[in-house]
């Protein structure tokens, strides 16, 4: 066993969450997951409840500090809020979600078993456990999951199988088998750890050759509009005639040879009702030229105002968000923070949740399963939406973020969609990443952020159901929760004592 002062292992923690955030994009340093995750299983090693939580916190303030940083983009550039408020609001946030891992780390601590095993399969059930409660937790914020760090690894084959949760599972047990395995320094652990890690590797490698969902029908000619418009600009009533037209235009000269047109989120900057002649033209135009146009707009009825899709032209048909975001979306306590910081004024930021009921989006090119921004990080709420549906459509305005890494960690959750129900995903996003995905995650092609561009692409629908697509994360989620009991993992290490031995992981007390 190291043995570390306190203040090591502080300090431990902290690198151990802040080096997390180089293993997802844009940096893709994958193996710096193992590393901190190994590093974070070590340090608890041992410590009471009450260390293991502070230990826990430290290791979630570096992990949520380093990796959603970039709220501070949007409280104080867009927000308009002073620069100390701005970073006192980030480091509440962060030091917020930070109590997660405080609470997963005492718990470990609390009920640690005596064997190096079971302690493993804990750590590592737990690990999951967290990562999901922290999709509806409070709404929930489904950031930062380990196993997002597959994509472009052999280990990504898993992902249609078993999901992210159960790629996670894999990462935190590969992560702390590591730990155990440098702390025993034996020649039959270290062959336990390369086996089951070659295993995985292997079996990823198979699993992406399998192809779990089939081609149907033509393919579809689409159009993806980027047009990079400034928030500033977009609800400035000075510029609003000019980029309106820009608009239409786009339509007219676009719509000629598309079966779809895509455009982003909040694409038009007053609700539909509100220009009743203007998307009567939009419409008429994409009736002429037999195309869907599909596009980002607030709706409302005489109670309730939506973040939805709406599809014109030679179809009709409205999806309406129901992830909200908080404080962007809709403002908690409203009544008390409205006025406070120009962050809880922010235009069209009063929506209502979509009804649950709501089937995919019809165009003239066929369904789409439709997603709004922050939806598509969800990974069951995408997978029920989108069993019925050969394509996936996600439009969003990630401009709030500025040039942070948060654009590409939310691209990165795009791709890991595609790749867990095998089904092409076309993207559309303000300032980028504009895209189209492969049923693979792969990237067919990309406009580049902060440009004004079109991408054309042809796109071949998919039909069929992926075993992650039909279960869902509920398998996954029931061994994790089992695993996280220790009892549970004891007897799991009792059940195959020979090859507890075999492997070289004895029991240590």
């Amino acid at each position: 066993m190291v043995r570390w002062s306190q203040s090591q292992r502080a300090v431990c923690s902290l690198v151990a969450g802040l080096i997390f955030t180089l293993a997802l994009a844009p940096f893709d340093l994958k193996i710096a997951s193992l590393f901190s995750l190994a590093l974070f299983y070590s340090v608890l090693e041992g410590q009471t409840e009450k260390r293991g939580a502070a230990l826990g916190w430290l290791f979630g303030a570096g992990l949520f500090g380093a990796g959603v940083s970039w709220v501070y983009v949007s409280i104080n550039v867009y927000g308009n809020a002073p620069t100390p408020l701005a970073l006192l609001l980030t480091f509440v946030f962060c030091g917020g979600l930070a109590l997660l891992p405080a609470a997963q780390a005492a718990l470990f601590c609390r009920f640690q078993p005596s064997t190096s095993l079971a302690r493993i399969l804990t750590f590592s059930g737990l690990w999951v456990v967290f990562e999901w409660v922290r999709t509806w937790l409070l709404t929930g914020f489904p950031w930062l999951f380990v196993g997002y760090v597959s994509i472009d690894t052999p280990i990504a084959g898993w992902a249609p199988i078993i999901g992210v949760f159960g790629v996670s599972l894999i990462i935190a047990l590969t992560a702390a088998g590591l730990a155990e395995t440098l702390k025993r320094r034996t020649p039959s652990a270290l062959a336990a750890w390369g086996i089951w890690s070659a295993a995985i590797l292997i079996g990823g490698g198979f699993f992406q050759q399998l192809q779990w969902t089939q081609s149907t029908g033509e393919t579809v000619k689409a159009v993806i509009y980027q047009p990079n418009t400034s928030l500033r600009d977009k609800w400035d009533p000075r510029k609003r005639q000019t980029f309106l037209a820009d608009y239409l235009t786009h339509a007219d000269t676009y719509s000629l040879d598309a079966d779809l047109i895509v455009w982003p989120e909040g694409a038009l900057p007053f609700y539909l009702d509100q220009a009743p002649n203007y998307i009567a033209r939009l419409s008429s135009i994409g009736e002429k030229n037999d195309a869907s146009i599909v596009l980002g707009i607030g709706t409302r009825d005489r109670s309730q105002r939506f973040n939805s899709i709406v599809t014109v032209g030679n179809a009709r048909d409205e999806y309406h968000k129901q992830k909200l975001v908080p404080f962007g979306e809709f403002v908690p306590l409203e009544s008390q923070l409205r006025g406070l910081i120009a962050f809880f004024d922010l235009p069209m930021s009063n929506f209502s949740p979509g009804s649950s009921e709501q089937d995919g989006l019809t165009t003239g090119a066929g369904e789409l399963a439709p997603f709004i921004c922050y939806e598509i990080v969800y990974p069951d709420f995408v997978a029920e939406g989108s069993r019925t549906s050969p394509m996936l459509v996600t439009i969003s305005n990630d401009a709030w973020f500025g040039t942070s890494h948060g654009p590409h960690q939310h691209f990165q959750m795009v791709r890991f969609r595609s790749l867990e129900l095998q089904k092409p995903t076309l993207r559309g996003a303000n300032n980028g990443i504009t895209a189209v995905i492969l049923p693979s995650g792969q990237v067919e092609n990309a406009l580049p952020q902060f440009t004004k561009d079109n991408l054309v692409a042809s796109v071949q629908p998919y039909k069929g159901l992926t075993p992650f697509a039909r279960w869902g994360s509920l398998p996954i989620i029931l061994i994790s929760l089992l695993l996280s009991i220790p009892a549970v993992a004891q007897a799991i290490t009792g059940v195959v004592p020979r090859l507890v031995t075999k492997v070289g992981i004895k029991p240590q007390r």
